[in-house]
């Protein structure tokens, strides 16, 4: 049987109006009612609210205002369209109407998700960055196990150089290497002792990635300090999305490279390719380290940019699931 979708509102007339002519158009186009109300679901209501009554029948979709000759002409197109594709036993045919009849674990799943995705995302996030301060406090508390085994997960995922680290419950926030030029602050090299300071390059040397910290210096966060900014910027970002009603228009992706991949590409990649020991290249690009500073900042950008460029692309896409699926579920019930 056709399945003819009308997105109504209560006591709205003209809606009344077009289930009236669906009810004495059924004889002629045998067809089952799909009844949405467009204030039972935000996204039903952002998407139709103001443009109700509307009809989807098949892949047609006739919206207000509504005549009865504009409804009989689409009800018999859609029919039409149904019967042929009966006669012809397209078996993908076949399998998308048993498809849209069907409603699995699977599917309910997905909706779940399509409706909570934005909660997910920012639980994720917040997990995500919040485990690497767990591990100092853990350090700090003396549960060394479970403060180590966090540094381990982390590890694959951040080159974790202690130089490059926020630290807490210590005499500083950060240590950073001689060459970051930044004077009041005791180095890496002055708090540690691991590096040669007659080698700049020996920055890469494990230690410095191993180094978790003591009580004087204090404790290593599991991220570094750019991927902490990167993280924290995604999540406040989600928060305050979700907090606006995620009306939020997606950044433009020419302003996301320019604000986003502009200052951290070329802050990190001019530290990159001046620390390579190559004598040619050394005199291209003089050595530099970046500071704490300028890595919090351009990870922060770079985490603002890309939420701001992909969380109402996500939204965009969720919305669609949701309706689809709102609709897969009203079908459901409607032929039980």
């Amino acid at each position: 049987m056709l399945n003819v979708t009308l997105y109504v509102r209560k006591d709205n007339p003209a809606c009344d109006e077009v289930k009236t002519g669906l009810a004495e158009l059924r004889s002629q186009y045998p067809h089952r009612l799909i009844e949405l109300d467009v204030d039972s679901d935000a996204i039903l209501l952002e998407r139709y609210g103001a443009g109700v009554p509307v009809v989807e029948v098949g892949p047609y979709t006739l919206k207000a205002p509504i005549t009865r000759q504009k409804l009989q002409m689409t009800i018999g197109a859609a029919f039409d369209r149904k019967t042929q594709l009966e006669k012809l036993d397209d078996p993908e045919y076949k399998m998308r109407i048993k498809k849209g009849k069907n409603v699995n674990t699977g599917d309910r799943i997905s909706f779940w998700i399509a409706k909570r995705y934005l909660l997910l995302l920012n639980l994720f996030m917040l997990l995500y960055v919040g485990l690497p301060f767990l591990a100092p406090t853990l350090m700090k508390m003396g549960a060394e196990v479970p403060a180590r085994a966090i540094y381990r997960i982390y590890s694959p995922l951040c080159h974790q150089f202690g130089f490059r680290s926020f630290f807490l419950y210590g005499e500083q926030a950060f240590y950073p290497t001689q060459e970051a030029g930044m004077s009041g602050l005791k180095t890496f090299e002055q708090a540690t002792g691991i590096l040669n300071v007659d080698d700049p390059y020996s920055y890469t040397r494990f230690e410095a990635r191993k180094y978790v910290g003591d009580a004087t210096v204090g404790y290593k966060v599991a991220l570094c300090e750019r991927d902490v900014a990167i993280y924290f910027a995604i999540l406040i970002f989600g928060i305050v999305y979700g907090l606006t009603g995620r009306r939020i228009k997606p950044l433009h992706w020419m302003l996301w490279l320019l604000i986003g991949i502009g200052p951290i590409g070329l802050d990190g990649f001019s530290q990159l390719f001046s620390q390579f020991n190559w004598p040619w290249l050394a005199g291209l690009i003089p050595y530099r380290e970046s500071t704490p500073y300028l890595r919090v900042l351009t990870g922060a950008l770079f985490g603002l940019a890309t939420a701001w460029f992909a969380y109402p692309n996500i939204e965009e896409s969720m919305n669609e699931t949701r309706q689809y699926y709102i609709k897969k579920f009203a079908v459901h019930q409607a032929s039980e």
